[in-house]
């Protein structure tokens, strides 16, 4: 079973007609008692501009950028691969992105 930990990326399926994509791992690591699910955020390459979108250089992505309005929790049966682990600065501007976006 995959024990994804937060600040790694990984190739996950998200069920979109077959096509898997990396994706952030935001959440903690669940507990024994919690349930086996993986809140993440998704990496594109297709931009739109938007403020919510976060680019972070990374050797083990494609030119793109971390969705901040695109946050989706999954079983961790769906995470399939590894690809890296963002350093804490670079997770610092998709945090406040985040919290933008929900106002918090």
């Amino acid at each position: 079973m995959n024990n994804p930990q937060r600040g790694e990326v990984w190739l996950a399926d998200f069920g979109y007609a077959a096509k898997t994509r990396p994706a952030l791992v935001f959440s903690i690591s669940p507990l024994d008692e919690d349930r086996a699910l993986v809140t993440m955020i998704m990496h594109t390459t297709s931009l739109r501009g938007s403020r919510f979108e976060v680019a972070v250089n990374a050797k083990f992505l494609r030119t793109g950028a971390f969705e901040c309005q695109n946050i989706t929790t999954i079983s961790n049966a769906q995470i399939l691969r590894k690809l890296g682990t963002l350093t804490p600065r670079q997770i610092e501007p998709i945090e406040i992105a985040v919290r933008q976006w929900l106002g918090l």
